[in-house]
């Protein structure tokens, strides 16, 4: 089976800010590759490089070496940018739309039909609960509820691929509870979803298979039982012990 997301090598480097201060490496030497139908967990401490993965996926940072590749293709290349979803860690919409209308704009931007649009737009609030809500302005949602007009802006498209950073970033039990059931839906439909988080309670619960990233560099991967197993432990516990800090007895 072919990958979808594969990250072959991939090293990327910033310009540090102050004078002097040469350049930071983002990422070194990455290998990564994610397969069509599954889960994937990407997970690091801050700035272990998952935002900066992302961006080289979807074209906004160019890497100094290596290459990452979607559907086969070089992300540098033209790409079907159809065939891909991204909801980004902080997100911004014109609140003053309501979740129906925002949709609506999106659809647009991917020029589907108005008929396919009203069916898009019935189905994604279907599935992420916003169904009662459709036409209330988004300035009044819950933190929760604006997280998941985000999920369904992604999911408008139906693309192959969704790439969330920090799905459940911000949200409280009953909202991390419910992104979850989103993705476990999402992967019963047979979509492929990349998505980062630090909730490695909600990760252990829904990844078929998670990468362990630590300043630049992958230090595991597999799926989330052998990890489990291997580190004689839950999620977290491996987690702490891969990146050298052991949970305390």
């Amino acid at each position: 089976m072919d990958a979808i997301v594969k990250i072959d090598n991939l090293r990327v480097e910033y310009r540090g800010r102050e004078l002097g201060s040469g350049t930071k490496v983002a990422l070194n030497g990455l290998n990564l590759e994610v397969y069509p139908g599954e889960v994937f967990g990407f997970l690091g401490p801050n700035g272990a490089g998952k935002t900066t993965t992302m961006n080289v996926l979807l074209g906004f940072v160019h890497p100094a070496a290596g290459a990452a590749y979607l559907f086969g293709v070089n992300v540098r290349e033209p790409i079907a940018r159809q065939r891909i979803g991204y909801l980004p860690e902080l997100t911004y919409y014109y609140k003053f739309l309501s979740a129906e209308e925002l949709l609506r704009f999106y659809a647009r931007i991917f020029a589907l039909p108005r008929v396919e649009a009203d069916r898009r737009i019935d189905q994604v609030l279907r599935l992420v609960e916003l169904e009662p809500a459709r036409r209330r302005p988004i300035k009044t949602y819950s933190k929760g509820m604006q997280q998941r007009v985000g999920l369904a802006q992604a999911l408008i498209n139906n693309p192959d691929l969704l790439i969330l950073d920090e799905p459940t970033s911000g949200l409280d039990p009953l909202g991390r509870t419910k992104v979850r059931e989103i993705i476990q839906r999402l992967k019963q439909e047979g979509k492929t979803v990349f998505f980062s988080s630090h909730e490695l309670g909600e990760v252990e619960t829904v990844c078929d298979r998670v990468a362990i990233l630590c300043q630049g560099r992958l230090l595991a991967q597999g799926a989330v039982d052998d990890l489990t197993r291997q580190y004689q432990g839950n999620l977290e516990q491996a987690f702490l012990r891969i990146i050298g800090h052991p949970p305390r007895p």
